[in-house]
């Protein structure tokens, strides 16, 4: 059981940040804001496959016409990007985002803060602080060290709090891995502000997956995070997948079907596609029951399992499986107890069958 160290809680649109409330997964659009129908086609692809909070670039005050009629097309909790100007601040707040990210420091004067403050307290939304490793002043911190980014953070969070302003999601993120955990561990002990993790620059593919799995589990096992990024190159579907799979795989997350499988061995039949067989399964259990395991807040384990050998007991805590026999075919099982012998052609039509007779 993990033990989230206690932080604000902050309300973004409908949804509460913190707080002890669930964590959320957060993502971006990657196409220009001007470019709405994709914009916001993206926006509802990522909010139905899991992305709670979506962040959008406005480089612009112009573009905030744009994320007006973004805004009235989805429903998503939206946040805003913004870089040093701090009237794009303004007007993507008077255009209704839920949340937007802008470092204090680096808007101009005290003036302009308070301009954005204002806004901010009018319209009831939070900002979220956003450092990183190339964000930080350098005159300020000649080095880049985890102490360093967790200064920046307070820096930027004091300007806040000196214009009355508390409704803050901090994030401090860097391309190195112990850099970000450490500095967001100082943080947590300094604040009760809800933090925002990731890991910034952290690429594509294989790499990204395993580097941001590795940060962001480890800051989630110590109790700290209480929304996600995997900031991923290409589609930002594929963030919110792994982030999807991180929370799962530390417990933060019930998933509704989960299929579970062997590596295989020598032992397995040559006829038998272990690796189709449990994304075959995967898809038809889909199909079939996700719909009524949402309705019912139910969740079932699917085992795909190589051999009979091993097969059934190793995935006894599953509730349904098939484990590989011999000439082509397989053994259903249910919890551990075999029920009958299948084709493989038969095999998936045959386990959703057997699901039926109980959900």
């Amino acid at each position: 059981m993990i033990h989230r160290k206690k932080t604000k809680p902050i309300r973004a649109g409908g949804l509460i940040i913190g707080g002890g409330a669930p964590i959320s997964i957060q993502s971006m659009t990657n196409f220009p804001i001007e470019d709405t129908g994709s914009t916001i086609a993206q926006i509802k692809r990522l909010q139905e496959h899991g992305a709670q909070i979506i962040r959008i670039a406005v480089n612009s005050v112009n573009a905030a016409a744009y994320l007006k009629k973004i805004r009235g097309a989805v429903d998503a909790v939206l946040s805003a990007d913004i870089h040093f100007n701090h009237q794009i601040a303004i007007e993507s707040i008077k255009a209704g985002i839920d949340k937007v990210r802008i470092n204090p420091g680096n808007i101009g004067s005290a003036t302009k803060v308070r301009e954005v403050v204002a806004a901010a307290k009018d319209y009831g939304v939070p900002i979220r602080i956003g450092v990183n490793s190339g964000s930080i002043d350098r005159k300020k911190y000649a080095d880049i060290t985890p102490e360093n980014l967790a200064a920046s953070a307070l820096d930027h969070v004091r300007i806040l709090e000196d214009n009355d302003f508390h409704e803050i999601v901090v994030s401090i993120k860097s391309s190195d891995i112990f850099h970000t955990i450490e500095a967001n561990k100082i943080f947590s002990d300094l604040r009760d502000y809800p933090l925002h993790i990731g890991l910034t620059e952290a690429g594509y593919g294989l790499n990204c997956v395993v580097w941001s799995t590795t940060l962001i589990s480890c800051l989630l096992l110590n109790g700290i995070g209480d929304t996600i990024r995997v900031s991923m190159t290409g589609d930002p579907l594929e963030e919110v997948i792994t982030a999807q799979a991180i929370l799962e795989a530390v417990g933060e997350r019930q998933p509704l079907i989960r299929i579970v499988s062997c590596p295989t061995c020598g032992r397995t039949d040559p006829e038998l596609d272990i690796l189709g067989l449990a994304d075959a399964a995967k898809v038809a259990v889909t199909r079939h029951f996700e719909q009524k395991l949402k309705n019912s807040a139910k969740s079932i384990t699917i085992a795909v399992m190589g051999c009979e050998v091993n097969g059934p007991g190793e995935a006894s805590e599953a509730d349904f499986g098939l484990a590989g026999a011999r000439g082509g075919h397989l053994l259903l099982f249910l919890k551990g107890e075999k029920i009958k012998k299948v084709h493989k052609n038969e095999a998936i039509g045959e386990l959703i069958s057997e699901i039926k007779k109980i959900i």
